[in-house]
C-alpha cells in the first residue's frame, strides 16, 4: 500500500483488534469510547473557546414547513465559522482516530464487521433518503 492509499476498513479493524491488549474487555472499551468521544467534544471546544480558530454562533434554526429540503437545507447553518489551524486541525483528527479506535474494537468484541455496519447504515441512507434526517 502506497502512502497515498488509505487502508479499507477491514485492514483498520484487524490493525485495531491486533493492538488491543489493555482494554480487551468490552466494558473496557465502552468506557474508553465514550472517554474518546469526550475528548473530541473538547479539542473541539478548545478550537473555539482557546485559540480561536473557529467561531461558534448558535442561534435557533429556521425552519419552514412549507419550503422544500432544497431551499430548508440552504437555509440551515451549522453555526460555525472560521477554519480548524494547523494545531487544532492535528489535535481533532487525534481525537477522532482515538475514537474511532474504540468504535472499531467495539465493533470486533462484538463480532462485527465495521465494513457491513458503514454499509448497511449506507443502505439506510439511501433507502430513506429525506425520512432518514435527523
Amino acid at each position: 500500500m502506497s502512502s497515498k492509499e488509505s487502508p479499507s476498513l477491514d485492514q483498520f479493524q484487524d490493525q485495531v483488534s491486533q493492538l488491543l491488549l489493555r482494554h480487551r474487555s468490552v466494558l473496557d472499551i465502552m468506557s474508553k469510547l465514550d472517554q474518546t468521544s469526550a475528548a473530541v467534544n473538547r479539542s473541539v471546544t478548545k478550537a473555539i473557546t482557546d485559540c480561536g480558530c473557529i467561531e461558534l454562533n448558535a442561534s435557533k434554526q429556521p425552519f419552514n414547513e412549507l419550503q422544500s429540503l432544497d431551499a430548508s437545507q440552504s437555509t440551515i447553518n451549522n453555526h460555525l465559522s472560521g477554519q480548524l489551524c494547523e494545531h487544532c486541525k492535528e489535535f481533532v483528527e487525534s481525537s477522532l482516530g482515538r475514537n474511532l479506535f474504540y468504535l472499531t474494537a467495539l465493533c470486533t468484541q462484538l463480532q462485527l464487521d465495521l465494513t457491513e455496519v458503514v454499509a448497511a447504515e449506507s443502505t439506510k441512507c439511501s433507502t430513506l433518503g429525506v425520512f432518514n434526517l435527523t
